[in-house]
């Protein structure tokens, strides 16, 4: 039985050194390092994203059963939730490096644990955070200054087609040559047809040389990002793109509970249609909203980028126990 690490010693003090160089960055500019819980009673709705779900059987100070049953609780996909209570009870600008869970499959780029480097800087709208993500980004790849380009911009040079105009028809005629068959021609949902045309044909497109960030998403596709004040067709959302790897998420944060209420409630809408459970709503999250400053934050895997700035081709490669090693 083969009990050693998946990764090597020396990946395992490449990690070191770049968390100490996240740390180091973060405390130049006097952002706080904060902790929240991986447990939640609460997970997330979004039907990309399957939260691995488990049961608190313990007893209260009276030594009786907390619940008939127990209570359930969701592994968090990304502290974001609890790390926007901390910014609207007046934490200021933070920062979290965090194992995260997603119930989804295991690859070269994927484990179902691992590690993630979240923040928020209160007063930046996206624009000024992909301007310090660039400064971080250059100091652990080594790199040149990323590259930014509108989701427009990308399907319009790759793909010859609007994402904002389209309709699902032209879209698929426009991923035709891709070869995708009964995946690109069954399928209904305009959003869905987006993100593959965008996987298969731009993905491996941008971003080679330098990373590529990729801004105003289809206001759709907005999650838990403001929608543009200039076009409303669009959200304040961004991408990072690095050898067709995708690093990071970001956003000028949605700062209504009313409006993010209504997505998280189409969210279960939708999951009920495509025949996924529906997820409870976490309304602590939800009223923290109207108190929330005006800030930008953004989630980055730390384990994509150190398999991209040790140049290795695997996440294994980079984790101390992957999960068929843990």
């Amino acid at each position: 039985m083969n009990w050693l690490p998946s990764a090597s010693l020396a990946q395992l003090q490449a990690r070191a050194d770049m968390l100490k160089t996240i740390r180091d960055f973060f405390s130049e500019r006097q952002v706080l390092e904060v902790e929240t819980p991986s447990l939640s009673q609460a997970g997330v709705t979004d039907v990309h994203l399957q939260c691995f779900k488990t049961k608190f059987v313990g007893r209260n100070i009276s030594d009786k059963p907390l619940v008939d049953g127990g209570v359930a609780l969701y592994l968090q996909t990304s502290p974001e939730f609890h790390m926007k209570r901390l910014l609207a009870a007046g934490s200021g600008c933070i920062y979290q490096i965090s194992k995260v869970y997603r119930n989804e499959e295991s690859g070269r780029f994927h484990n179902p644990e691992f590690s993630l480097l979240e923040w928020y800087r209160v007063g930046f709208d996206h624009h000024q955070l992909m301007d310090e993500m660039s400064l971080l980004l250059s100091d652990i790849l080594h790199c040149d200054t990323p590259l930014r380009c509108t989701y427009q911009q990308v399907f319009l040079t790759h793909l010859n087609v609007d994402p904002l105009a389209a309709t699902i028809t032209e879209l698929k005629l426009a991923g035709a040559h891709l070869q995708l068959g009964e995946v690109l021609d069954n399928e209904t949902d305009k959003d869905t047809i987006l993100q593959l045309l965008f996987c298969i044909a731009i993905e491996c497109k941008i971003g080679q040389d330098v990373p590529c960030f990729v801004y105003d998403f289809p206001a759709s596709q907005a999650a838990l990002a403001r929608i543009n004040k200039k076009d409303p067709r669009v959200a304040d959302r961004f991408e990072v793109y690095y050898k067709s790897v995708e690093l990071a998420n970001g956003f000028y944060e949605l700062n209504s509970s009313q409006e993010q209420l209504h997505r998280f409630q189409s969210d279960n809408q939708l999951r009920q249609k495509m025949g996924l459970a529906e997820m409870p709503i976490d309304h602590k999250f939800v009223a923290c909203l109207d108190h929330l400053p005006d800030c930008a934050g953004v989630a980055l895997g730390l384990d994509r980028l150190l398999m991209l700035s040790s140049k290795q081709s695997h996440i294994n490669d980079v984790l101390s126990f992957s999960v068929d090693n843990a």
